[in-house]
């Protein structure tokens, strides 16, 4: 129903932010990752949102990202993942950060996060798994299961995620396991 509001910031309160737009004041629920980017108050704003209609309120989400609210939205269908429980995320982790962890399947990362348990993040592994895109973060350059256990292996001897995706785009398409993470050694050690 609203989409996008643009208008002044009028307050700020973390996590919920008022926009006023042509006087009147919405409003809106942000991620952290949102509200540590936002201009000083009376400054012009322009958030992407997401309407939450429910039996006892009304609820205006905000993002300052497509990405973000894609991601919100993707995991707001997930059972036992509500609005507040979705924005939590968010504030915890960056899009590319939600979206690497589903696709390296890494739940440790995700319990991390408050008031996300064991058994919430193994539904979040299994049900967001490819539904991020894979325009989003480091994980673009995983084109198939052989890189996706070299960036695995590269990751977990202590190399970054822009080392590592580096490597990976060093790497010849079709090279395996092994020669790759051999390959990614070398080009890393130079």
């Amino acid at each position: 129903m609203i989409g996008k509001l643009t208008g002044t910031l009028d307050t700020k309160n973390p996590p919920q932010v008022i926009v006023d737009c042509h006087g009147v004041g919405y409003e809106v629920f942000v991620p952290m990752s949102t509200f540590y980017n936002l201009p000083e108050l009376g400054g012009k704003v322009s958030l992407l949102t997401h309407f939450v209609v429910r039996e006892d309120a009304q609820i205006l989400y905000g993002f300052a990202t497509a990405q973000e609210r894609e991601a919100f939205r993707e995991l707001i269908k997930i059972s036992g993942v509500g609005p507040r429980t979705a924005l939590s995320i968010l504030s915890g982790m960056s899009v590319a950060e939600l979206s690497q962890a589903i696709t390296l399947q890494e739940g440790g990362r995700l319990i991390k996060v408050p008031g996300i348990g064991k058994k919430t993040a193994e539904r979040l592994l299994l049900e967001l798994k490819g539904k991020l895109g894979p325009d989003i973060g480091v994980v673009a350059t995983v084109a198939n299961d052989a890189q996706s256990d070299i960036l695995q292996a590269l990751l977990a001897l202590g190399y970054n995620d822009k080392e590592a995706a580096a490597a990976l785009k060093a790497l010849p398409k079709e090279v395996g396991v092994s020669d790759g993470i051999k390959l990614a050694l070398r080009a890393l050690g130079k």
